[in-house]
């Protein structure tokens, strides 16, 4: 029988397998919960309104139809039996010679995940529909305010988190309340929304050399951003947000600050590392595991140095890619894989409508040059 490889995940690791196994002789089986491919990078522009839905999103169907090799199921997993190697998809069973896990991440609340209700990551469309809604109503609901207090309360924004998702959103919101929105209303000036920046370490953008940062922080700065940095959340509730004992009053916060794997890990029976994820093999396999690999996200995989590789889209898409020859060569003429070698393609954060930085190996690229 021909052999069968099954998918879970159609993110950046997962689809890109797809994609590399299309047209081969392997039968394989494509399986998430949403039938369609997200592009999360770009779920910031859809919180703050900037692009539609549909702009990032595109059917796996339609991207993966015309591969005759593959199938598409809309499902969500409940249960993994790599013993019999059998996975349950809504209560079917279904079978696989090879397993491919590419679920992906969610957010993580450091120990707190009461505090998601208050503070949604941007993981899902869902997610940015929801921020969308309470940036926009927030604004409308200061019109109408006539407390002063509870006004300046509605118009503080929090982005808890400096990486680049947190710059990239705490840019665009800015960027909305200073150029989108500042002749809609008459009772307030969305001009004066206060923007906060909040990051637990010495400095935003981390993994970003010094100069970069503190070009960022200079040019958040300028957008009106207040950058809180050693600042670590101590509580998160509906009235706002406690740093280092103070409360600061807010309307809408947005975490930005860490993600958690998905629980598929723990159902392998493996041990995980403090995020969730799986350690896996150089050739992305799951060590004492037969047939069984974790791609993306889920993974907690090493470079050549021995250091983890970050949890970026560029990784995950390599990875897919990746295996996409590895499996063919193994299954179909029995050759062993090489490991995985990650090649950076350069880290990038958008500031703001015409600024940016770049850092690629020894180059650096900021403001509209970046941007662009």
């Amino acid at each position: 029988m021909t052999h069968h490889v099954v998918i879970v995940g159609a993110g950046f690791a997962g689809l890109s397998l797809a994609q590399a196994l299309g047209g081969t002789p392997l039968r394989v089986t494509v399986v998430d919960r949403r039938n369609f491919h997200l592009f999360q990078p770009l779920l910031y522009q859809v919180a703050t309104a900037d692009l539609a839905p549909s702009e990032i999103a595109q059917p796996v169907r339609r991207i993966l139809g015309r591969h005759k090799n593959i199938t598409v199921l809309l499902g969500e997993v409940d249960r993994l039996d790599p013993k019999r190697k059998e996975i349950g998809i809504d209560g079917r069973t279904l079978s696989y010679d090879t397993l491919v896990l590419a679920t992906g991440a969610t957010q993580g609340y450091f120990g707190h995940p009461e505090w998601a209700q208050f503070a949604p990551g941007l993981k899902t469309l869902d997610d940015a529909r929801r921020i969308r809604g309470q940036i926009l109503l927030a604004f409308e609901k200061a019109e109408m305010e006539h407390d002063p207090t509870e006004r300046e309360r509605l118009l503080t924004f929090a982005i808890i988190g400096g990486g680049p998702t947190g710059v990239e959103m705490a840019g665009a919101i800015a960027g909305l309340a200073r150029q989108a929105l500042v002749r809609d209303f008459h009772q307030i000036d969305p001009s004066k929304a206060r923007i906060l920046l909040i990051e637990a370490a010495p400095r935003i953008l981390g993994p970003f050399p010094e100069d970069l940062s503190a070009y960022a922080e200079n040019a958040l700065r300028k957008l009106g951003v207040t950058i809180l940095t050693g600042r670590p959340v101590e509580d998160v509730n509906q009235r706002g947000v406690t740093l280092g004992g103070e409360f600061i009053p807010t309307a809408t916060i947005v975490w930005a600050a860490g993600v958690a794997a998905s629980p598929v890990g723990q159902w392998l029976h493996v041990g995980t590392d403090r995020a969730g994820r799986v350690p896996v093999a150089p050739d992305l396999s799951v060590p004492g595991l037969d047939d069984v690999y974790v791609l993306g996200d889920l993974a907690s995989a090493m470079d050549e140095h021995g250091k983890p590789l970050p949890g970026l889209a560029q990784v995950a898409h390599q990875q897919g890619r990746y295996l996409g020859k590895a499996l063919p060569a193994r299954i179909l003429r029995n050759e062993a894989p090489s490991p995985f070698r990650f090649h950076s393609r350069g880290n990038l954060a958008v500031i703001g409508r015409n600024s940016a930085i770049v850092h690629w190996g020894r180059f650096k690229l900021k403001g509209f040059i970046a941007w662009l």
